[in-house]
């Protein structure tokens, strides 16, 4: 398994607009714990779309999001914020982030960076890509 991983604590969706066997959009908040590189808890909200069943054009479904991480990057303490954008689907999820400019605090402040995500379970391994200003 990867050092790098984040674990789901916490997921709360809500269907905003759609029928349940039709097209449909959801939001959900969830709280995650980051160890690896990123050592830390973060509070995540996303935007979900579901297509009508039977009708995904095989690239799984999307899910735009922002999280905001408090912990440490390389031993260095802080908060930031990331902009996610999650492909969903049978096989799990594929997610592509990155650090939202000027959103580091503490010793944080400065952070860029991107990142990616991939996995089936609550655990999922984690890459991140990084400079510290």
């Amino acid at each position: 398994m990867n050092e790098n991983t984040f674990t789901m604590q916490s997921w709360d969706e809500q269907v905003v607009s759609g029928p349940e066997d039709g097209p449909r959009y959801a939001h959900a908040h969830a709280t995650f714990v980051y160890t690896g590189i990123i050592e830390g808890t973060s509070s995540c909200d996303y935007l979900l779309y579901y297509a009508t069943p039977g009708h995904d054009d095989g690239n799984g479904q999307a899910a735009p999001g922002y999280e905001r991480i408090e912990g440490s990057v390389a031993g260095r303490k802080g908060s930031f914020l990331v902009r996610h954008d999650v492909r969903y689907g049978a096989d799990g999820i594929s997610d592509v982030w990155s650090v939202v400019p000027g959103s580091g605090t503490g010793e944080l402040a400065g952070l860029s960076g991107t990142g990616t995500a991939s996995g089936d379970s609550e655990t999922v391994d984690y890459t991140f890509d990084y400079t510290l200003g």
